[in-house]
C-alpha cells in the first residue's frame, strides 16, 4: 500500500512520512512494519503492514476533496445541542479517531461555534488545537502550501 518516502495520515497523530518498512520477529513470526515519522511532532510510530487499514492509516486527502473540507467548516452547525462536555469530548474523540478529514473539520467547526458563545474549557481548547493542527497540516501538505496560509484561511472562516 505504501512505500518508503510516501506520506500517510495516522488518525489523531496527523501526517507522517514512511521512513522505512522493517521486518521484525515476534514469537517466531516475522512481520513487516511501516516506520512512520509524524511530521509536526517528530514522533515515530510502527504500524504493522497487515493492520494499516484497520488502524486507519491512509493517503493524504486528494486535492479535489479539499474544497469539501472548507465546505464543512463554512456550513453552520445545526446541532443546537450543547451536551455535557464529557459526552461531546467522547463524540469529538471518536470523530478524530476515524482519521477522516471531514470529521475533523466537523469537530473544529463545532468547537469554534461554541467558542463564540462561551469561553472554552481547557479540555475543549486542547481538542480544538488538535483538530486545527490535524486539518491545517494535512491540507497544507496536500496543497503544497505553507501551514500559516491554511491556518489563516481557517481563522478567516470563523472571524
Amino acid at each position: 500500500m505504501f512505500k518508503k518516502g510516501d506520506m500517510a495520515v495516522y488518525p489523531t497523530q496527523g501526517v507522517g512520512v514512511i521512513e522505512d518498512i522493517e521486518a521484525r520477529e515476534f514469537s517466531g513470526q516475522t512481520q513487516k512494519f511501516y516506520v512512520l515519522r509524524i511530521v509536526d511532532s517528530d514522533m515515530t510510530i510502527m504500524v504493522p503492514v497487515g493492520n494499516a487499514t484497520q488502524v486507519g492509516l491512509r493517503q493524504l486527502i486528494e486535492q479535489d476533496r479539499i474544497s469539501s473540507v472548507f465546505d464543512v467548516l463554512e456550513t453552520p452547525s445545526i446541532s443546537g445541542k450543547i451536551a455535557s462536555w464529557s459526552r461531546r469530548q467522547r463524540e469529538y474523540n471518536d470523530k478524530l479517531k476515524t482519521g477522516d478529514l471531514l470529521e475533523v473539520a466537523d469537530v473544529l467547526r463545532e468547537l469554534y461555534q461554541i467558542k463564540t458563545e462561551k469561553e472554552l474549557s481547557y479540555g475543549e481548547k486542547k481538542v480544538l488545537d488538535q483538530a486545527r493542527r490535524l486539518l491545517v497540516t494535512e491540507v497544507a501538505l496536500a496543497e503544497g502550501k505553507k501551514e500559516d496560509m491554511i491556518a489563516a484561511r481557517v481563522e478567516e472562516i470563523f472571524h
